[in-house]
C-alpha cells in the first residue's frame, strides 16, 4: 500500500470539503493514472479519512485484458455510473470475474454520497463530464510495472505489458493527464 504524505494528501481533502459544502447531491470523484501510480492507495487513504465513501475499481468492470480501455468500458461507466448517479439513482454494474474472465451477478450501491471511481480510465472524458473531482497519479512505467508485480505476481509480466501499451495509448488519445484537476507524483509516496 502506498501512503501519500500530507503535502500531497491535504489539498485534496480541502478540495473534497469545498465540493461538499456547494454540493447537495452525490459527489464524483475521479482517480486515474498508470498501472502502478497508488490509485488504490490514495481511494483507500480518502476512504478512511472521509465520511460515506463508495469505491468502485475500474478493474471490476473492465470486460477482461482485451476489451478493457475501449467503447465497452464507456459504455458501461455511462450506463451503469453516470445515468444513474445523475438520476439520483442506485448505481448498479456487473462485477468482472478475473478468473472465470466473465462477469459476475451485478452489484448494487445505494445512497451514494461520495463515489471514489479508481483505476486506469476512471477519468476519462464521459467521466469528467460529470465528476466533481479528478485526480491524476503520475509514475514511470519501470516503477509502475514493478510495484504491479511485486503486488500480483511476476506471472502478470506479459499481460503488463501489453497493458502498458494500452494505457498509454488510451490516455494520448483521451488526453487524461492533461484535463484532470489535480496533478500527484506518485513515484515520491512511501510503500508501507
Amino acid at each position: 500500500m502506498i501512503n501519500f504524505p500530507d503535502a500531497e494528501f491535504e489539498p485534496i481533502l480541502s478540495a473534497i470539503a469545498k465540493i461538499s459544502a456547494n454540493n447537495a447531491g452525490p459527489i464524483l470523484i475521479a482517480i486515474d493514472g498508470p498501472a502502478g501510480s497508488g490509485k488504490t492507495s490514495l481511494a483507500s487513504q480518502l476512504s478512511n479519512n472521509l465520511k460515506s465513501v463508495t469505491t468502485i475499481h475500474m478493474d471490476d468492470l473492465y470486460n477482461g485484458w482485451e476489451d478493457a480501455l475501449t467503447a465497452t468500458l464507456t459504455q458501461h461507466l455511462n450506463e451503469w455510473v453516470i445515468n444513474p448517479m445523475t438520476q439520483f439513482q442506485s448505481v448498479c454494474y456487473q462485477k468482472f470475474n478475473w478468473s472465470t474472465n466473465e462477469y459476475g451477478p451485478a452489484v448494487e450501491v445505494r445512497d451514494i454520497e461520495l463515489l471514489i471511481l479508481e483505476g486506469v480510465g476512471a477519468a476519462q472524458e464521459i467521466i469528467r463530464q460529470s465528476a466533481d473531482l479528478t485526480i491524476w497519479i503520475e509514475v514511470g512505467p519501470q516503477i509502475g510495472l514493478a510495484r504491479v508485480l511485486n503486488r500480483d505476481g511476476d506471472q502478470l509480466l506479459p499481460y503488463m505489458l501489453k497493458w502498458q501499451e494500452r494505457e498509454s495509448a488510451h490516455f494520448l488519445m483521451d488526453q487524461t493527464k492533461e484535463n484532470c484537476q489535480i496533478f500527484i507524483d506518485g513515484s515520491n509516496s512511501q510503500i508501507k
